[in-house]
């Protein structure tokens, strides 16, 4: 009698066990999420090419190295070329990212081209040190681009050479001035052509009566920036509406972006880096200009 009390007494512990861990495994599979293991995060990985605008180098420079910090396992490649340069490669499928200062023409409609605006870029006038003048008309930096005026002493300055140090037909920078200055009126063929922002800074530099057109990233110390309309120019004077002068820069990729490319550009993108290095390298962000 004893031992079949006790053949019960184990049969019914051993059902509950058993019961137990069916609850336990149903719990644990259901349409809860408690006590699930999440999936890992796809690691970013592969090469992302990019080329175009030189006016965005000083930007994408230290994007490029925070976000290979972040993702050792992603390699970025970034060159200059002028805006045109680098829409032409992008639609051609010989880059993933074709940075540019423009917005997409006409001729690039139907290439299947999606544009990521990542910030806003503003345009300065410099000119050499020697330039006695810090303020030019609208109207004067129109007539000294077309080649109108030629001499400093024509605009209030002192008797010397205008020499005009600017950029090629491929560059956004130049299509920027071209749209936002000049309004359909065209370039002087009397002028030195160089192939990047910070070739025009050098060249105007060290070229006595020089004056050229630069982001603003680039005008440092070793030029003059000149105000426009007695505006000067500034973050503020940008975002508050005085500073006209400036352009939404663009990284266009050939379809949507996936992979490495997406994670580069959204982290261009992100609040993080948006607040920490924009303003930093002389740029504004994108959400506080309105177009």
């Amino acid at each position: 009698m004893k031992l079949v009390q006790k053949s019960k007494a184990l049969a019914a512990v051993l059902g509950l066990v058993l019961g137990m861990s069916v609850i336990a495994g149903c719990g644990s599979s259901g349409a809860g999420t408690e006590g699930k293991s999440q999936p890992a995060e796809a690691k970013v990985e592969g090469t992302v090419t990019a080329s175009g605008s030189t006016a965005l180098l000083p930007l994408l420079k230290p994007a490029q190295e925070e976000f290979q910090k972040k993702h050792d396992k992603v390699t970025i490649n970034i060159a200059g070329g002028g805006s045109f340069t680098g829409m032409n490669q992008v639609a051609a499928g010989s880059v993933n990212i074709g940075n540019s200062d423009v917005d997409l023409p006409a001729e690039y409609k139907d290439k299947g081209l999606i544009d990521h605006q990542v910030a806003v870029a503003p345009f300065v006038f410099i000119a050499n040190q020697d330039v006695t003048l810090d303020n030019l008309t609208k109207q004067q930096y129109v007539d000294i681009l077309t080649g109108k005026v030629t001499n400093w002493k024509d605009v209030g300055g002192k008797d010397e050479k205008i020499t005009l140090i600017h950029r090629a037909k491929s560059s956004g920078s130049r299509a920027t001035i071209s749209d936002l200055v000049l309004k359909g009126a065209a370039f002087t063929d009397n002028a030195v052509i160089q192939d990047s922002n910070g070739a025009v800074r050098s060249a105007i530099a060290s070229t006595p009566g020089a004056i050229g057109y630069v982001d603003a990233a680039y005008a440092d110390n070793t030029v003059k920036a000149l105000a426009v309309d007695g505006v000067k120019y500034s973050p503020d004077a940008v975002i508050g509406g005085q500073y006209t002068i400036f352009a939404y820069e663009h990284m266009y990729t050939k379809g949507e972006a996936t992979g490495a490319v997406k994670a580069f550009i959204d982290y261009v993108m992100s609040k993080e880096f948006q607040e920490t290095y924009v303003e930093k390298n002389g740029f504004i962000p994108i959400t506080k200009v309105k177009k």
